[in-house]
């Protein structure tokens, strides 16, 4: 299982549109859009996980710099402590 981390985000990007973009290179096990405690909002990152090693490496390969919602997105192996240890 491969957890994959989107970064550069548009706020409008839904989980669906997300499971959608992902699955044209395999199985999504997962995606989750994080949200700010206070306000609910999108905080502009989401992670989706794979199920398949490989699969999710054609997708990251293939979606990093992709532009979706006119903004294009950064995706990398998700680092396994989490976004606060990227700084995001």
């Amino acid at each position: 299982m491969t957890s994959i981390f989107v970064a550069k985000l548009d706020f409008g990007v839904s989980k669906e549109q997300l499971v959608e973009l992902f699955a044209q290179y395999g199985e999504v096990s997962k995606a989750h859009i994080p949200t700010d405690k206070d306000t609910g909002k999108p905080r502009g990152f989401a992670f989706v996980e794979m199920s398949n090693d490989d699969e999710a490496s054609q997708a990251i390969e293939a979606l990093d710099g992709f532009e979706i919602n006119r903004r294009r997105i950064a995706v990398k192996v998700a680092d396994p402590l989490g976004p606060r240890a990227t700084g995001v």
